[in-house]
């Protein structure tokens, strides 16, 4: 018995040398983080960034994504994307290109489980309404940061690795991660949105896959499986053995030149989008009623207000929080007149 626990209180420590042994030298090693902002006895199992992944797996920001627009505003059907799903691919995607490039797959899973964590209800309309209405402005990726540093465990925050959160941050085209893993999570979020989109348009009949132009096509592939294989094998070629993270200019160009298309032709018009303006008018009213009522949001948000946060941050804490359908319940509640009987 006593070997046997001696065996396991070394466990994490044996996962850290094989890490060192075993990936790149450009990979972040869970022994070399620069750590978390409140000291923790680390745990006999798990090296730090596995730890931060399962955090995230566990938080109930996590779970909220299951209900919160992708792209497709109420769709008809349970097969088009979500958050959650969304999320879900971009860490596959991202383990499958740090695998092969030996990166370290705990730290790139963790940033992509948590890099929409922010995400608004109503996709990027919902940002948008906030963006606009808040004086401090409002940015999902931001948004993730704070849920995960301030907002989860009753205020408490996961108190994540730095690279996580940095990893985090920068998900988007203007951020600029300091690890591989955070670049690899970074590419990936674009791989996997633009393909999954393509083919949540062509199954909902705004596309066919004849429409994509064929300068996109020729490079990437003629179908959604077959443009997510080149991409992914592009940036791992371009990217082994070396201390960043690329793709090649003509897929690169491919690329970027299909999620223009995809803005012209489907982002921004269309069907798919009808409802758009409704939702961000909902949004605003939901701004708008907490702005003046803070007391009808949960204590955890007016806790925030009385311990120094501005109000228009708690209300977008809350609001951005929020589902879509919890959104509209919400907004059914306080704006719509509701029929009544005598007893």
């Amino acid at each position: 018995m006593e070997k046997m626990e001696k065996s396991y209180s070394c466990i994490r420590e044996m996962l850290e040398e094989q890490e060192e042994k075993r990936l790149s030298p450009y990979a972040a090693l869970s022994k070399n983080t620069a750590g978390r902002d409140y000291p923790e006895e680390k745990c006999d199992i798990r090296p730090e960034y596995q730890r931060d992944r399962d955090r995230i797996l566990h938080c109930k920001a996590f779970r909220r994504m299951k209900h919160k627009t992708q792209v497709f505003l109420a769709p008809e059907g349970d097969h088009y994307r979500t958050r959650l799903t969304h999320t879900l691919e971009v860490a596959q995607i991202a383990r499958t290109i740090s695998k092969a490039l030996f990166l370290n797959e705990d730290l790139t899973e963790a940033i992509a489980l948590g890099h929409d964590l922010g995400h608004t209800p109503f996709g990027h309309s919902g940002e948008d309404v906030l963006n606009r209405l808040c004086k401090g402005g409002f940015d999902h990726s931001e948004q993730s940061v704070r849920i995960v540093e301030v907002l989860e465990k009753d205020g408490k925050g996961l108190n994540l690795t730095k690279e996580v959160r940095d990893g985090i941050l920068n998900h988007q085209s203007s951020g600029h991660p300091k690890t591989l893993e955070g670049q690899v999570v970074r590419l990936s979020d674009k791989i996997a949105y633009l393909n999954h989109d393509v083919d949540d348009a062509i199954r909902g009949g705004l596309l066919e896959e004849k429409d994509i132009p064929e300068e996109y096509t020729r490079v990437l592939g003629y179908n959604v499986h077959d443009r997510l294989n080149s991409l992914i094998h592009d940036v791992i070629r371009n990217s082994t053995g070396k201390d960043h993270i690329e793709m090649s200019p003509d897929y690169e160009k491919a690329m970027f030149g299909l999620r223009a298309w995809m803005f012209r032709h489907v982002y921004t018009g269309g069907k798919a989008k009808a409802e758009e303006g409704k939702a961000k008018k909902m949004i605003e009213l939901l701004f708008q009623y907490y702005m003046e009522h803070p007391d009808g949001m949960p204590e955890e948000y007016t806790r925030l207000i009385d311990t120094g946060t501005d109000q228009e941050r708690a209300v977008c804490d809350y609001i951005s929080g929020m589902t879509d359908n919890y959104a509209i319940e919400k907004f059914e509640e306080l704006f719509v007149p509701m029929g009544w009987h005598v007893r």
